[in-house]
């Protein structure tokens, strides 16, 4: 595994949860990592990216003001915040690069290495 995904869980309306990204592989110091979420019978969906060519950070306007992203170079970890969680984001979320050293946010589809998922469920 090259990415990883961890952090999920049930957590209530209102909550918050904070998601973790891993590499064994990659030193995320030079690479830009996206976020994205995989909801049963929807498409996968875009939910941020932090780019490592400028240090700027992206957020999909589905969850703006809600989720941001941020990276801890000493941990070598990337992070999803996400907070007053609502019961649609329910989903499995994933970590993915593009795996291009020093690049910026690429598109969705230039994503080529992903992480296992983590779930997460946000339920009373």
């Amino acid at each position: 595994v090259q990415l990883q995904a961890s952090g999920g869980g049930l957590v209530q309306p209102g909550g918050s949860l904070r998601l973790s990204c891993a590499s064994s592989k990659f030193n995320l110091d030079y690479y830009t990592i996206g976020w994205f979420r995989q909801a049963p019978g929807k498409e996968r969906e875009g939910l941020s990216c932090i780019s490592v060519s400028d240090g700027s950070s992206y957020i999909s306007d589905s969850v703006k003001g809600r989720f941001t992203t941020s990276k801890d170079n000493a941990e070598n970890m990337v992070y999803l915040e996400m907070n007053s969680l609502k019961p649609e984001d329910t989903a499995v979320y994933y970590c993915a690069t593009d795996g291009v050293v020093g690049s910026g946010c690429p598109p969705p589809r230039d994503f080529a290495v992903w992480g296992q998922g983590t779930q997460v469920t946000v339920s009373s």
